[in-house]
Order: structure tokens, then C-alpha cells, then sequence
């Protein structure tokens, strides 16, 4: 819908990004919407103007929301695609009274899927050896062995459901499991209290922290020192966790054996340099990216202003 449109009878939304467009044709044909990424920056300020008092919801992504739109009044809704909302500004929320829902559950085994992956790539060398046996250098003799995981000891920063998820199928590949979280969880699993210490005790340690200023960096030097040469680094949390010119560092050194990577500070950038290392795997954010997790989020974002418009509770609300 163009941005200055509205439909008599349907209610007004703006939809913030261009998050998945399958969904955004839905909710095209169920309200008047707003494209609001299409927009420069003095439209977008009119279209706020325009709206106050009439748009009562919003649907974005949950990694990236213009803060502009806290500046429309009459908002009441939120509704995020996406498990980690690091991109929604709770503050401003909590002061206007504003609710926010996400989109949780449904991705949790497409990302520890492609968790898994990462390891077995990573553990096994598996890009570098299908480059090996495409490009006919096997002809010169044998690929350099990888690594078993049986006995090897996992360690997840971060045990939420996707973290959970992930232990779960680490199971069958007799992988002891240790982790770090904010607070001690009620499994079977050895807890340790910071993240250096899960990384003295891990041949991989894998990052399923949020986003945020408290995790902000905390994978650095000294918990990629404590992990150690012989180990790996596996991250499809979120990229502002890591300190990335430490973990460049430790790649190039040796200091660890290598990383398989999902996610990065400023995506779509990779950080220069990782590029031309043979011991990363690089990978562009396609944790949930399969069709069925990526439709059963939109539905979620549909559901949930379905709620909101009927006057009834949200299925997924984040309560900060």
C-alpha cells in the first residue's frame, strides 16, 4: 500500500521493514498498511503525523525497528518478528504503555538444526573438504583428518529453548554438555558460572546469547584464549556478543582451531579478513530461514495483531 493510502473500514498498520514478505502480502489484504521502509526520511516524519491517533500497531522485525515510530502517540501494539528483540526499545515501550510480542517456539529447531550443522562443519571440516574432492586436489592424496565429537565436551552460553534444543540433539552424538546462564537450570547438565569457565572446559563453545549491552562483547579475548587451540567457536546467537577483531585474532593465530559463524555485529557485513581464512565457516544469518519456521513466525505476527484489534490477549506478549 502506498504510505499516504488508507482503506475506509480496515485498520490502519505500519509495517516497519520489509521483514518477510510473504506475511506483508497478508497483512496487506487484512488492513490499510504503511510501508514505512519505503519511505525518505521527511515522508516518514509526514506519515507519523498523518497517523497520530489512528495507527494503534506496528509490525517489524524484532533485530531492527526505526526508533521513529515511538513518536506515534496513539501506539499500542508491537508485533516483532523474530525470537530476539533486541531491536525494540523497552524503555519507550514501558513509559507509552506500549505492548510487544515476538515469535517464539516456532524457529527453536530450524536454529538448532543449522547449530548442529555448524559443529559437524566445523569439527569435520566439511566446506573445506567438499572443495577438496570438487577441485580433483584428492588426486594428490588424502584430505587432513577432522575431529570426533563422542566425548567432547559442548558448552552453550545461553541455555534458553533454542539452547535446550540444541542439547537435545547434541545427545545421540555422545556429547557432554556444560553451560553458562544468568541463572542455574533445573537439567543434567554441568552449569558453570561464567563464561571463561565454560570455555576452559569446551571443545566447542557455542553462543546462544541475546543481544543487548549485557552481552555485548562478552565472547573476547580471554574466553577465546580459555577455550584454547584445540577447540572451536560456534555462533548463531547474536553477533554483537562477540568481539570480533578478538575472534579474528584468535583465527588467524591459532589460538582456537577454527568457528562457524551464523551471525555478525553489522549484518549484511562481514567483517573484513574472515573471508581468506580457511578455519570459519561464514554463513549469511539462515538460522530459521527454512519456509516452514519463517511462515509459522509470520503467522505468529499475524495472530498476535489479530489479538490486538479484537481486544484480546497476545499469544506471545515480552514482558520486560
Amino acid at each position: 500500500m502506498s504510505n499516504l493510502t488508507s482503506i475506509i473500514g480496515k485498520p490502519e498498520l505500519l509495517v516497519v521493514n520489509d521483514f518477510h514478505p510473504e506475511t506483508i502480502k497478508f497483512l496487506d489484504r487484512q488492513y490499510s498498511t504503511h510501508h514505512f521502509w519505503k519511505s525518505g526520511a521527511a515522508e516518514k516524519q509526514q506519515l507519523i503525523n498523518d497517523l497520530q491517533g489512528k495507527c494503534t500497531a506496528v509490525a517489524t522485525a524484532s533485530w531492527d525497528c526505526d526508533p521513529l515510530i515511538y513518536e506515534l502517540e496513539s501506539l499500542r501494539l508491537i508485533s516483532a518478528f523474530g525470537v530476539g528483540v533486541d531491536g525494540i526499545d523497552f524503555e519507550r515501550t514501558a513509559a507509552q504503555g506500549i505492548q510487544v510480542s515476538n515469535t517464539p517456539d516456532v524457529l527453536d529447531d530450524a536454529v538448532a538444526d543449522l547449530a548442529v550443522a555448524l559443529i559437524l562443519n566445523c569439527t569435520r571440516n566439511l566446506i573445506n573438504a567438499e572443495s577438496f574432492a570438487r577441485t580433483g586436489e584428492w588426486n594428490k592424496g588424502p584430505f587432513q583428518f577432522g575431529h570426533s565429537l563422542a566425548g567432547k565436551t559442548l558448552g552453550i552460553a545461553g541455555l534458553g529453548r533454542i539452547g535446550q534444543a540444541i542439547a537435545a540433539r547434541a545427545a545421540p552424538f555422545k556429547l557432554n554438555i556444560a553451560y553458562h546462564n544468568r541463572n542455574k537450570k533445573d537439567v543434567p547438565y554441568t552449569f558453570c558460572s561464567s563464561l571463561t569457565e565454560l570455555a576452559e572446559i569446551s571443545d566447542i563453545l557455542l553462543c546462544m546469547l541475546p543481544g543487548g549491552e549485557e552481552t555485548r562483547n562478552v565472547i573476547n579475548a580471554e574466553v577465546l584464549a580459555a577455550l584454547g587451540k584445540q577447540s572451536y567457536f560456534v555462533n548463531v546467537g547474536r553477533g554483537s556478543s562477540v568481539d570480533e577483531e578478538a575472534l579474528l585474532h584468535a583465527l588467524k593465530t591459532g589460538a582456537i582451531a577454527g568457528a562457524g559463524l551464523d551471525v555478525y555485529k553489522n549484518e549484511p557485513h562481514i567483517p573484513d579478513g574472515y573471508a581468506d581464512l580457511k578455519n570459519v565457516v561464514l554463513l549469511p544469518h539462515i538460522g530459521s530461514a527454512t519456509v516452514e519456521t519463517r511462515r509459522a513466525m509470520g503467522q505468529l505476527v499475524i495472530d498476535n495483531l489479530a489479538a490486538h484489534f479484537a481486544g484480546n490477549s497476545l499469544l506471545t506478549e515480552v514482558r520486560s
